[in-house]
């Protein structure tokens, strides 16, 4: 018989949120009363596209990817979320609306979820979260416009050098074809640029 799996606590949410503003009491126990755990198993679907994001994730433990495919069958990722990152498509989450993109797990992985309704009651009942979230969000912006510019500006070995220094802890846990596919390159020329790049630092 399989061992039901131990689901995490908020803790480590909570640290999280204390290490950008300290939380009293209440604010404590709102996460722990709003942010649900749930745990998807590798290639598991937290998102499929035609579906509304109705969760905002918080990785414990694993590692997940939002992507795109695009209709000559072509998988493009837009985000990697591990330990201590959050994943949504904001769009969607905000919106209602039926998301274009998906979201999966790479790995087993452990997150702490909020619905649209219980991050609404989040902002109301404690301000600072509205706060929180807002840099969140912010700095996930700053994020994803840095990545456009370098997707139109940058070479694919300057791309690579960005992705070591912004997921420096993932480089070595993903599958060269993930990496790839971020960076928008072929899985062979990747291989050849990998080389490259070692053979530089020899």
């Amino acid at each position: 018989m399989q061992e039901k799996p131990v689901l995490p606590s908020t803790e480590p949410l909570i640290d999280y949120f204390n290490s950008l503003i300290p939380l009293n009491d209440d604010e404590s126990l709102l996460v722990r009363e709003l942010f649900k755990p749930r745990l998807y198993r590798k290639k598991q679907y937290i998102l499929q596209e035609n579906d509304v994001c109705h969760q905002f994730s918080f990785v414990v433990r694993g590692c997940a990817r939002m992507y795109k495919v695009d209709e000559k069958g072509n998988t493009h990722i837009i985000q990697f979320a591990s330990e201590n990152w959050w994943i949504v498509d904001i769009g969607s989450f905000h919106k209602r609306k039926p998301s274009e993109l998906s979201i999966d797990a790479l790995e087993d992985t452990m997150v702490l979820q909020i619905s649209y309704e219980n991050l609404i009651r989040l902002y109301t009942s404690a301000p600072k979260f509205d706060r929180i979230f807002r840099v969140l969000i912010e700095n996930s912006f700053v994020t994803l416009q840095n990545r456009l510019l370098q997707n139109i500006s940058s070479t694919a070995e300057e791309r690579y050098l960005s992705f070591i220094e912004t997921y420096s802890h993932l480089s070595n846990r993903l599958p060269q074809i993930q990496i790839a596919s971020f960076l928008g390159i072929t899985p062979e020329f990747f291989s050849k640029l990998k080389r490259k790049i070692l053979k530089g630092k020899s």
